[in-house]
């Protein structure tokens, strides 16, 4: 790895992406290291960019790091690159969900195949165990568990707009006069369940929580009791179906809102296989059926952006000390290498 390291934080070309995967208090203990970090401008990321400038990071215009990154510079982001440029040259730090067969995953791999470049995919970035180093988990489970709440309360405004953390607890905490709400997470020891319980919670919610011993045996009956699941489960191998298309017209079925945090639609993984698309800002509730009551699910993939700063400076707190590594023979950064080059290789001539 060179000694001077370059790093180029792009803008997230998403609608309603309004994270950042370095805030600017984290971007000055770089600049402070001698890393070069450059800021492009962006007309929806929640810190204005004259912050990144006072703390010594140069700015560059949106969308320039095609042409103006150095190539041996590292492109870092969140959520999916632009089209084009077709070839990628760069070493590119994001959230490609490209290794669980989603759609896309294959034309994603063979533009870096095109162009020599690198995706050192964030979801990849784990200790030797496994686990996780940086993640927006809480925070997915969080926002979606509050969807699912105001969903169900006749309160969910959409279009959405991002919220400020008191801004989004108000409106949690206004319950609904005689309602008694039962709500289940699926993954409650995880970080996105635990996220999830705790807006459950400040929504005055007891969530039950189940986890793989609740699963492995899974009592769909007890579960379609509830009026609210919450999907938050992280797996990386298939598990079963936690509801079927014969459990949405179950006579007996409580049930009315799922907020599928998880959201593994289009991909092996998904358990919950009743709907195959994520669903949007505009347009944040997908019907799945009338009778015998109405059940919708919540499915947006980019969760954590309806609380981006809070978010944000989770994640950048998460993630900062491990840029640093990248000037190093760092085994975090080897795994996440590794976990490319085995989807690149796994790709069959056209």
């Amino acid at each position: 790895m060179p000694d001077t390291l370059c790093l180029w934080l792009r803008h997230e070309t998403r609608p309603n992406e309004h994270r950042a995967a370095l805030v600017p208090a984290d971007a000055r203990r770089l600049v402070e290291a001698g890393i070069r970090l450059t800021v492009e401008e962006s007309t929806q990321r929640v810190f204005p960019v004259h912050e990144y400038a006072s703390v010594g990071c140069q700015i560059a215009p949106q969308n320039s790091w095609p042409s103006r990154c150095p190539a041996q510079g590292y492109v870092l982001g969140l959520k999916e690159l632009p089209d084009l440029p077709a070839r990628l040259r760069h070493r590119h730090i994001f959230f490609g969900h490209a290794y669980k067969g989603q759609t896309g995953a294959e034309a994603l791999l063979r533009r870096f195949e095109a162009g020599g470049g690198v995706l050192l995919d964030l979801e990849s970035l784990v200790d030797a165990d496994g686990r996780r180093l940086a993640a927006f988990g809480h925070w997915a489970g969080y926002a979606g568990a509050s969807l699912a709440v105001l969903h169900r309360r006749g309160r969910l405004v959409a279009p959405l707009a991002r919220l400020s953390r008191p801004e989004l607890d108000e409106r949690l905490r206004c319950s609904v006069a005689g309602e008694s709400l039962t709500a289940v997470v699926i993954g409650a020891h995880g970080r996105s369940g635990r996220g999830a319980c705790e807006a459950l919670r400040t929504a005055g919610v007891e969530p039950s929580r189940w986890n793989s011993a609740e699963t492995r045996c899974l009592d769909r009956d007890a579960l379609l009791a509830h009026d609210i699941l919450v999907n938050a489960i992280g797996t990386s191998v298939p598990v079963g179906p936690f509801l079927t298309e014969e459990d949405l017209y179950d006579p007996q079925r409580r049930l009315s809102v799922i907020g599928d945090v998880t959201c593994d639609v289009g991909s092996r993984l998904n358990a919950l296989p009743i709907h195959d698309r994520a669903t949007d800002w505009e347009h944040p509730v997908e019907r799945l059926c009338r009778r015998p009551t109405a059940l919708d699910v919540i499915a947006l993939d980019n969760l954590p952006s309806l609380l981006p700063t809070e978010a944000s400076r989770a994640f950048s707190a998460e993630l900062w000390p491990l840029l640093l590594e990248l000037r190093e023979d760092s085994p975090v950064w080897e795994r996440c290498l590794n976990a490319f080059r085995r989807a690149a290789g796994s790709l069959t001539d056209e």
